[in-house]
């Protein structure tokens, strides 16, 4: 039974999405501010956080960048707010998914449900040349040494991977990456590009902007 953490210091909130978390057959744990959440989910084997924004002694956006020092677990974020910053600085985060208050329970679980199935680990190991991603491990090692990805960074690698030599749009991409298709978040696909570009070191060549469009993972380099 896949273990859901939430995280958030209202009870009311945490009783509604327990209840219908327990309904969809998930074991949900609780915490109440930000310490407490970390302590919890480095202490259980979570499948899914789901975290406060604004908490009390320590912020969600502090407790999930602590969460992901020690393992490397999906977040969707609940907030009241709705900023651009927001939104930017949790993906930069790593988290998956974003919700803004006040929210439908049952948008919630489609959410959860969502973020499971594109966190669900196929048993492939991709190789071209030196670079080598074992996604069963979510490893990527470049001529042999291992690489730390953040987890979009890893999850932006895979999708190119998969779609090899087929340009993908950046709408595309924020879709099936971040699980959203908003506009105004180009920047956000650029930013990844260029710091996984940065970190994949003589394979970032392979990584093809396509202009006014996307990007492309090619088998070959381009020429020049």
């Amino acid at each position: 039974m896949t273990k859901i953490l939430i995280a958030d210091d209202e009870a009311g909130i945490r009783s509604i999405i327990k209840q219908y978390g327990e309904f969809f057959g998930y074991e949900v744990l609780e915490a109440e501010d930000g310490f407490q959440a970390v302590a919890v989910a480095k202490a259980n084997d979570i499948g899914l956080v789901i975290m406060d924004v604004m908490m009390p002694k320590l912020d969600g956006f502090s407790a999930v960048r602590e969460i992901k020092k020690a393992k490397s677990v999906p977040v969707i974020m609940l907030s009241a707010r709705g900023e651009e910053y927001d939104k930017l600085h949790g993906f930069e985060l790593g988290v998956d998914d974003y919700v803004v208050k006040p929210f439908s329970p049952k948008e919630v679980m489609a959410r959860v449900q969502a973020v499971l199935k594109r966190n669900v680990v196929t048993a492939q190991i991709y190789e071209l040349e030196g670079l080598r991603i074992d996604m069963p491990a979510r490893q990527v090692t470049v001529d042999g040494e291992k690489i730390e990805l953040t987890p979009k960074e890893y999850e932006l690698l895979v999708f190119l991977v998969k779609n090899e030599n087929r340009a993908v749009s950046r709408e595309q991409l924020l879709s099936e990456v971040w699980g959203y298709d908003f506009l105004g978040y180009d920047r956000t696909i650029d930013t990844h590009i260029k710091c996984l570009r940065a970190k994949i070191g003589r394979y970032r060549e392979h990584i093809e902007t396509i202009r006014n469009m996307g990007y492309k993972f090619s088998n070959v380099v381009p020429a020049q």
